[in-house]
């Protein structure tokens, strides 16, 4: 396999990412009949790291209709088996959209968006989930024009000085709003 760096940093990851977006999906609207039980998920991720593959890429939003945080929770259990597992994996998570099972204009308003109390409750929800004390690679999952970049920023820095967090990125978004800040 081979290793890169993750952007500008000294962080080392395969060149592939193993996405989650599907784990623990047995069926539904996005991927009907996949059968992503457990077992089949935890068989992925064993072939993956067994083929030197160390960037997991997940979101807290993933597992949609059959529950908001599903793949993270698969991720986690597997973690939970062998402790050893999550020392060789780089985990990169996502925070931004509505963690209900409502259509997103209708959960409560701080349920969602990137302002400071959504990405503390998001990221201390996403560590429960995923079984571990720390997030490799927490990215902004969208744009949230309604939030000012300098809480969002605040809310992040905040969270890898507590640990939680060691590298902070974005998903989604128009290189424009990357260079506007």
């Amino acid at each position: 396999m081979e290793y890169v760096h993750l952007g500008r940093t000294g962080l080392r990851v395969s060149r592939l990412c193993r996405g989650a977006a599907c784990f623990g999906y047995v069926s539904g609207r996005l991927f009907d009949n996949l059968g992503m039980t457990d077992e089949r998920s935890f068989q992925i991720m064993d072939l993956a790291l067994e083929h030197g593959i160390n960037f997991f890429d997940t979101a807290d939003i993933y597992g949609w209709d059959q529950g908001v945080g599903l793949s993270e929770s698969v991720i986690g259990r597997w973690f939970a088996q062998d402790r050893g597992r999550r020392e060789k994996v780089v985990l990169a998570t996502k925070v931004c959209y509505a963690m209900s099972h409502q259509h997103p204009d209708e959960s409560w308003p701080n349920q969602k968006g990137l302002s400071t109390l959504h990405i503390k409750k998001a990221c201390e929800d996403s560590l429960r989930r995923l079984e571990t004390d720390y997030i490799d690679l927490y990215r902004m999952h969208r744009v949230d024009r309604a939030t000012p970049w300098d809480e969002i920023w605040q809310a992040m820095e905040q969270l890898v000085h507590e640990g939680k967090v060691l590298y902070v990125g974005s998903s989604n978004f128009a290189g424009w709003d990357i260079a506007r800040e």
